[in-house]
């Protein structure tokens, strides 16, 4: 991957609407906000394509870990798309790699990833992740 990761780098997109409280007081989206874009991308995906269901589903994803790397500022009413890609895949996780580019740019503006630990909901453990849910995902791996 290059300095600054590209659209190439990413599987799939989603435009996202930043919202006049996205803006912090220095008139750019604020940082914390790139993770509920980071999200809200992954989420999208597993529902859309893996048919996760977050309501009710008997299995659902638990964010472990996630970091940020900030590369040039957006602000409202900017618009944008998350590019996703899956890093990793194991068993009961997977790391994605998520970037936010401003919409019909190359570069992103930040990248970083999210990983999610698949647990049954109701006994709080982390099980393998179920067939549509892993087809899903692996549709989406990045080799580098």
């Amino acid at each position: 991957m290059s300095a600054l990761p590209t659209r190439t780098d990413y599987r799939v997109f989603y435009p996202i609407t930043t919202r006049w409280s996205d803006n912090d007081l220095y008139g750019h989206v604020n940082n914390v906000v790139y993770y509920s874009y980071f999200d809200s991308a992954a989420n999208r995906y597993l529902i859309e394509e893996g048919g996760l269901d977050i309501q009710s589903g008997e299995i659902v994803g638990f964010v472990v870990n996630s970091g940020c790397e900030y590369h040039a500022p957006i602000a409202y009413p900017e618009r944008i798309e998350a590019g996703l890609r899956v890093e990793k895949l194991g068993n009961s996780s997977v790391r994605y790699g998520i970037a936010i580019f401003k919409a019909g740019r190359e570069e992103a503006v930040a990248h970083g990833h999210f990983v999610h630990v698949f647990v049954e909901r109701a006994a709080n453990r982390s099980v393998t992740i179920p067939g549509r849910l892993r087809e899903a995902l692996q549709a989406i791996v990045i080799v580098d």
